[in-house]
């Protein structure tokens, strides 16, 4: 599958706005992070990140956190695509679905998810709230403040620890990559 097809797979299956960025933004930070740790899956890596949620809209994940990951493969197997890897990366970026991170893809989405909402986060308390304006000792400040962003998991933001790059890199990756494509995020 390329970037064009699961382009099409997102769109066909998810139509709020909020979720699109979102997962826009988590494409982006993996193909950050693939740049640093599988030079030559990056767009595969971005492929990852664009689908991670694709089943967002369509399952009761609030009511049974376990269906969040398994429906999206359930989805992609639907529409002819058979990727065990992919699969089990998207599976592992929610641990309640079964699936425990142990690849560096697994880690690195696990950990992308949550940074590119709390990136936004921090972004909007900006009198701009352009994610250019953020600076990364603001994310390292907020991410200290455990009220803030409270729904965003700074243990699986600090899992990027496993693929042997630091919350450091893991936020620069995320301000460089988010701020390139802020006009599609609204930041």
């Amino acid at each position: 599958m390329n970037r064009e097809q699961a382009y099409e797979i997102l769109h066909k299956y998810m139509k709020g706005e909020r979720y699109l960025q979102h997962s826009y933004a988590v494409e982006a930070i993996m193909r950050g992070l693939a740049k640093k740790l599988a030079p030559d899956d990056v767009e595969y890596w971005g492929i990852a990140g664009l689908l991670h949620d694709l089943d967002e809209e369509q399952c009761d994940w609030q009511n049974d956190l376990s269906v969040h990951g398994p429906t999206s493969v359930e989805i992609l197997k639907k529409e002819g695509v058979e990727d065990q890897v992919l699969f089990d990366a998207i599976c592992a970026h929610n641990p309640k679905s079964g699936v425990k991170a142990k690849t560096n893809i697994q880690y690195a989405l696990l950990a992308a998810d949550p940074m590119s909402g709390f990136v936004k986060a921090v972004a909007q308390i900006y009198p701009d709230k352009k994610v250019a304006s953020v600076k990364h000792k603001s994310v390292m400040k907020r991410f200290n403040e455990l009220r803030f962003a409270a729904g965003a998991n700074r243990d699986y933001m600090e899992a990027i620890e496993f693929t042997g790059l630091s919350l450091d890199n893991l936020i620069d990756v995320a301000l460089e990559e988010m701020c390139a494509i802020a006009d599609e995020l609204g930041l």
